[in-house]
């Protein structure tokens, strides 16, 4: 990159949900900018960089990420320390303050040395410091809540940021009355690979045949990209029950993978059940290969099915550790007609059973896939997102 660059500075991490988002949002941008300066010599260059955790499954996501043409999503990626905001005792708290000053140090010496013309944040406590240094340095911060209630990094982002990006509408009442001039509604970014979702390249990766694909739904089960222990527990138990009704595939997450598991499987379950650690650049094509998802209520991952009009059945992560998001994220699906919703409360076999029977009529299906259509915009959030930071950025 030359002097002449524009540097567009991107923070977020400690899981998928605060990265995959923000790469989308930054090849919208680099594609805005490159539309806006004309093609050729004229054209103004984009270096796009990323301040995250130092953990390395941030780094590799966000270095690897690249969009349909192959260009990367981000041309350098920054690990910096990051602790944990708890709002509640624990001593890792007197620790954790240590880290988040470092954080602030590192955040702001490399935003120094940039000089980014803004700073866009995707959540996470990594993000955090970030925001902060920005602000002190005079750099434009914008913050985009993909929850329907705001996580405490966001609200404390909020304080730095010129503008405040919302996938719901609701979620501005979470906020303090005088931020209301700071609100746009925007929706939540996902990345463009998944409007270009192939079914028939889902198929072919999966090795399921179109012949088997007539003979029963396919049932996608996921947790996240870490895997989900409730939801893999599920599946074992119920296994038998799901290859008879299903074909089944399940992203159980790198810990709980068992290859070794495999030997005692029945015929039926060794034909029918397709289980994988971890899917990441085809995952587009096997949402859109499925009938049905079976899922954890992160905002990725729901929005990521809807975008592709696929019946979801949730079971929003609830309890110590959580502050209820997924469950509110979960609710607002089920009240729009675009998922079934099972709670702790009211999770047993039965349950499971029954509400994923509701499902295998293809009518029944096709009700909650155009409930999901009816709640995506005619614009992708990522190229909202993308106008708005070209925008003041020209």
């Amino acid at each position: 990159m030359d002097n002449k660059a524009l540097v567009a500075a991107f923070t977020g991490g400690g899981t998928g949900g605060h990265i995959y988002p923000g790469l989308a949002v930054a090849d919208s941008f680099r594609k805005k900018m490159a539309e806006a300066g004309g093609e050729g010599q004229n054209a103004r260059p984009v270096k796009i960089i990323w301040l995250g955790s130092l953990s390395k499954m941030d780094k590799e996501i966000v270095l690897n990420s690249a969009d349909k043409d192959g260009k990367k999503s981000a041309d350098k990626f920054y690990g910096i320390p990051s602790g944990k905001l708890r709002r509640y005792f624990s001593f890792k708290n007197f620790i954790d303050v240590f880290k988040i000053l470092f954080g602030f140090v590192a955040a702001f010496f490399i935003l120094l040395k940039e000089r980014p013309a803004f700073l866009f944040s995707k959540g996470g406590f990594v993000s955090v410091p970030p925001c902060a240094a920005a602000w002190l340095l005079g750099i434009k911060v914008y913050t985009h809540e993909c929850d329907f209630t705001p996580g405490l990094a966001t609200r404390i982002n909020a304080r730095f940021a010129k503008k405040i990006l919302l996938t719901y509408e609701e979620t501005r009442e979470f906020f303090k009355a005088g931020s209301s001039g700071k609100f746009a509604v925007t929706g939540n970014p996902i990345r463009p690979v998944f409007y270009q979702a192939d079914a028939a390249a889902g198929l072919k990766f999966l090795g399921v045949s179109q012949s088997e694909k007539k003979s029963k739904p396919l049932l996608l089960v996921t947790g996240g990209s870490l895997g989900a222990a409730q939801i893999n527990e599920l599946v074992s138990k119920n296994l038998s029950w799901l290859c008879q009704k299903f074909i089944v595939v399940h992203q159980t997450g790198q810990k709980n993978f068992q290859p070794s598991a495999a030997a005692e499987l029945t015929e039926e379950e060794k034909r029918f059940y397709h289980p994988y650690a971890f899917i990441y650049k085809e995952m587009p094509d096997v949402i859109a290969a499925a009938d049905i998802v079976l899922s954890r209520a992160g905002a990725n991952s729901i929005w990521e099915a809807a975008a592709l009009q696929k019946p979801m059945l949730l079971i929003p992560l609830e309890g110590a550790g959580t502050r209820g998001d997924q469950v509110d994220n979960a609710e607002y699906f089920e009240r729009r007609g675009a998922a079934i919703v099972l709670t702790k409360s009211a999770m047993t076999e039965n349950s499971l059973q029954s509400a994923l029977l509701s499902l295998v009529k293809a009518d029944t299906r096709k009700k909650y896939g155009d409930a999901c259509r009816a709640m995506l915009s005619a614009q992708r959030p990522s190229e909202k997102i993308a106008a708005i930071l070209a925008e003041e950025t020209l």
